[in-house]
């Protein structure tokens, strides 16, 4: 028994250790790939979907907050990259680590499933995982800028707002991919297979030539999210929204497209309204699909329990009935 225990006791160390490395580094990728597509609001490079909000906050729903090393590892990698480490890059620091942890803690108090099924889930993720606790980073960020002089005061509110929609972009594109990946499971039925290989065709058909036209027809994208959650719900849904806003925010950067003649301002706006209606209309679509299908299957589950209840009584009836004796039967008299 005492081995037992010290071999527990020595492994806790090492798991949480290799948990630390795997959020860091998942983290720091997330940044890479977030600077990679940057855009410029007052001087000041935003991304419009930033990765490690979205990948911070799935990693603590699913392990819990001991993972809280690990996201503001990662986040101290990704500066370090992008310049020199200050004072001011405590403050940065500290505002990207509590953001996620704040987001956790206000949806484990609103009883956040992970599993996505029901609509509340959905609204908790973008009201208060998304919208209310990316304010912290956000707010933390435009005000240490403004404090070292690297941004005027009168150009705070464009930065701030940037930087509080990118965040929140990354919490609804990237935290239900992440926390719906591990459930996805292959489709049984080959018809499944032909309606997958059909809504991957269209996807990669359809998205680039809306997104890289010059006839601004981004609309079209949403038939095919709306496709996509009737027929595969979430995981589809959100899988298509997400390439669909990598794609956007490529042809945003290059000023390709519908974003070619627009300012800098213009493309941060007009792409993050169509990354934010999009992510919306792919989650909450989907949650309400989800939920009719789950209650549709409840409904049908308790009406085949009721059948066997029925069937079951009504052969007990009948095994308790006494037989009836020839001498009991009605006579003809004539």
């Amino acid at each position: 028994m005492a081995c037992v225990v010290a071999r527990q006791d020595l492994r806790a160390p090492a798991v949480l250790a290799l948990e630390t490395l795997v959020v860091a580094a998942c983290s720091y990728a997330g940044g890479r790939l977030g600077l990679l597509r940057g855009l410029t609001v007052e001087g000041a490079v935003v991304s419009p979907v930033w990765p490690p909000t979205g990948v911070a906050v799935a990693f603590l729903l699913l392990l819990g907050p001991r993972c809280w090393a690990g996201i503001a590892l990662g986040a101290l990698f990704v500066l370090m990259h992008l310049t020199s480490l200050r004072l001011a890059s405590v403050g940065v620091l500290a505002g990207n680590t509590a953001a996620p942890l704040c987001g956790y803690f206000l949806l484990r108090t609103a009883g956040f499933r992970t599993d996505l099924s029901r609509l509340r889930d959905c609204l908790s993720l973008v009201f208060l995982g998304a919208f209310a606790a990316m304010l912290i980073s956000s707010t933390t960020g435009a005000a240490l800028l403004v404090g070292t002089g690297d941004l005027q005061a009168g150009k705070v509110w464009s930065v701030w707002l940037a930087w509080w929609v990118g965040d929140a972009m990354g919490v609804l594109l990237i935290t239900p991919v992440l926390l719906l990946l591990p459930r996805v499971r292959a489709p049984a039925h080959p018809g499944r297979w032909k309606e997958v290989v059909g809504l991957v065709v269209l996807a990669g058909c359809l998205v680039p030539l809306a997104t890289f036209s010059p006839a601004s027809t981004l609309f079209v994208i949403y038939p095919l999210l709306i496709l996509a959650a009737l027929r595969f719900e979430l995981p589809g849904s959100m899988l298509c929204a997400l390439f669909a806003s990598v794609l956007a925010t490529i042809a945003a950067t290059d000023r390709t497209g519908p974003f070619q003649h627009l300012s800098d301002v213009e493309i941060m706006v007009n792409l993050q309204a169509f990354n934010g209606a999009m992510a919306l209309t792919a989650l909450l679509l989907s949650a309400v699909i989800t939920e009719q299908h789950n209650t549709r299957r409840s409904v049908e589950r308790a009406c085949q329990e009721l059948v066997e209840v029925l069937e079951h009584l009504t052969a007990g009836e009948a095994a308790a009935r006494p037989p009836r004796d020839e001498d009991d039967r009605p006579r003809n008299t004539g």
